[in-house]
């Protein structure tokens, strides 16, 4: 069972990477892996924001909740330099 202090961890985890650039797996159900890749813009009490580069030429923003990353509903790496190596957190 996730209780309070988890998602409180997390979110302090993921609040030290606002700014960088993620890369982002969920499943999109039947056989599906959607991958966004974006930079996490912010971390509120209960989810996180990443703006991705839309398919038109515009950004849009996503979020997700702490939850899904506790439960590995979503799967996260964030970008460690700009060598373009990653570091996995979920």
């Amino acid at each position: 069972m996730i209780v309070r202090d988890d998602v409180d961890s997390c979110r302090k985890g993921m609040s030290a990477y606002v700014g960088r650039k993620v890369r982002l797996k969920s499943s999109g159900g039947r056989k599906r892996t959607i991958v966004q890749e974006g930079i996490l813009e912010n971390c509120y009490p209960n989810v996180f924001t990443v703006r991705c580069n839309g398919r038109y030429s515009y950004p849009e923003m996503i979020s997700y909740s702490y939850v899904d990353v506790l439960t590995r509903v979503v799967e996260i790496a964030v970008e460690a330099n700009s060598a373009g190596t990653s570091e996995q957190t979920a």
